[in-house]
């Protein structure tokens, strides 16, 4: 074998590597297209693979034996650091270099049974003893492990990694050695502020907060960061801090989230990721995947945040499971949210500004988790002493605003003003004055008040409208315009109906007269 001190001796010729031997090449070994003109005793002596290969093929006329490695782990680059080893080097394991040195070790079988020392056993050593005990090693080695993941997980690497970030998130950070910046300051592991390097003796004055490890988590794959989250979960560690580290990993990658979301943290903390690259998500998987990672969490931040992936995920066109439980988790606490995080844009083809289709399955998901909370029905909720009152008066406020502010697009059907009024029970509403208010903005401009008042009679008593002749084309237009609509609305029940009939007043329209006309067999 030769010396330690010669191996600098490989040189590259174009796509060829040879070693400066006076002895000619014996064994040519192919990977990712690369030729490695090498010699055969020092590959045979550490690489079980090679010298298995070799026995059970036949040399070629000329003596030179040509191999190739098919998905080598780490590629070309890696399979130089595994030769130089092979003729007597010094592997520079680094965190970032660990893992495809580790894989390609098992790919080539270099156990101790195929030489003392073998790398295989040096890569488990530096792994065990260095990485899994250093947060920014151990991120970095989990980081790598993305194109090798298979081998990874059969090596137990990723489990490894996994569970000792998750360990590690548990732990007071200022116990893993290393200055942390904080505040902008750095603290030494005893808390310490250090100016320079030196130890000023100052203490920061507050804990280290719990968000802490959010940014460097973030630039996992999907894969890897729903994975860790499983981990964590099963580590014990508190929903409340799994779910802000998924809303900080949502927002980092959706960057149309930030745009539905108030009060953000301005630079986020961090400790390894400065050397770290971020990761390449599909916005849509990402999406889809942590929507099954979300804990069952209320609040009105997180039902905000809730609302702004709803958005992004009509925007992208997620499945039907994944808008299906947006749309729940929202539902089920629907008290919290907010009016402008309701009126989400209809993203598709529809002729209506507002996806109301969407609001109101999130009520109907709001009454029946109200449902299971009370053995009262839904029709018959006493407001003054039903432990789920205040939700109950809270979503029926929001839904009537939210009536209110869809109330004015043209396009919006009547039907569908009937069925967002009647998702609630007529009891949750003490008042209708903003069922009334949002009545009024949708059949305000129902007709025009020239038009309207020739064909209801109401300039001068006239009441010849009654009068076939007069039954126009336009006229009849409008009578079955405002008949139709004014039937719909009907519907509503006996509360709606008095509020029709005292917008119908307060208009200065004779109701009596509009029934008769709505009545008309002209208008059918």
């Amino acid at each position: 074998m030769a010396p330690a001190a010669k191996v600098t001796g490989f040189r590259r010729e174009g796509n060829d590597w040879f070693y400066n031997a006076t002895l000619p090449s014996d064994i040519t070994v192919v990977v990712d297209g690369v030729n490695f003109h090498l010699h055969k005793f020092p590959l045979v002596s550490r690489c079980g693979r090679i010298s298995k290969i070799i026995e059970e093929s036949e040399e070629s006329t000329d003596g030179n034996f040509i191999t190739t490695f098919e998905d080598f782990p780490g590629g070309s680059e890696t399979f130089l650091v595994i030769i130089k080893f092979c003729y007597g080097g010094r592997v520079e394991f680094t965190a970032r270099n660990i893992v495809m040195v580790y894989c390609a070790a098992d790919y080539l079988e270099m156990t101790d049974e195929h030489g003392e020392d073998n790398l295989l056993s040096k890569s488990e050593g530096f792994f065990h003893n260095n990485v899994l005990k250093n947060w920014k090693d151990c991120l970095l080695a989990l980081q790598s492990c993305e194109p090798v993941i298979s081998r990874a997980d059969k090596l137990q690497i990723v489990s490894r990694c996994l569970n000792a970030v998750s360990v590690m998130v548990c732990t007071d950070p200022s116990l893993f050695g290393w200055p942390m910046l904080m505040y902008g300051s750095l603290q030494s592991p005893g808390g310490s502020i250090l100016w320079n390097g030196i130890n000023t003796g100052a203490k920061i004055q507050s804990t280290m907060e719990s968000d802490w490890w959010y940014e460097d988590i973030s630039y996992l794959s999907v894969h890897l960061f729903e994975r860790l989250i499983h981990t964590m979960e099963g580590k014990g560690i508190k929903p409340e801090n799994l779910a802000g580290a998924i809303m900080h990993y949502c927002r980092k990658y959706l960057p149309g989230l930030g745009r539905w979301q108030g009060g953000q943290s301005g630079k986020p903390r961090t400790v390894a990721s400065f050397s770290m690259t971020p990761a390449a998500v599909d916005q849509k998987v990402l999406l889809e995947s942590v929507t099954k990672l979300l804990p069952e969490k209320k609040g009105t931040l997180f039902c905000r945040f809730l609302l702004g992936l709803l958005r992004v995920a009509l925007i992208l066109g997620v499945n039907h499971t994944c808008q299906d439980s947006l749309e729940r988790r929202i539902g089920v606490q629907l008290d919290q949210a907010t009016l402008d995080g309701l009126l989400i844009p209809c993203y598709s083809d529809s002729d209506t500004l507002y996806n109301t289709d969407c609001v109101e399955r999130m009520i109907h998901h709001f009454m029946s988790s109200e449902s299971r909370l009370t053995s009262l029905s839904p029709s018959s909720f006493d407001l003054e002493t039903s432990p789920s009152s205040g939700p109950l008066k809270r979503v029926a406020k929001l839904v009537d605003g939210y009536i209110a502010e869809v109330a004015s697009d043209v396009n919006l059907k009547p039907n569908k003003m009937r069925l967002l009024a009647e998702a609630l029970p007529e009891s949750s509403r003490s008042l209708h004055d903003g069922l009334y208010r949002a009545l009024d903005i949708y059949l305000k401009d129902l007709y025009d008040p020239d038009e309207a008042e020739f064909c209801l009679g109401k300039e001068k008593g006239n009441e010849s409208v009654m009068d076939d002749s007069l039954a126009d084309r336009n006229t009849l237009g409008f009578l079955r315009k405002i008949r139709n609509c004014y039937a719909t609305l009907l519907t509503f029940g006996s509360c709606p109906l008095m509020l029709v009939l005292m917008h119908l007043k307060m208009k200065g329209c004779h109701s009596e007269l509009f029934f008769k006309c709505c009545s008309l067999s002209s208008c059918s």
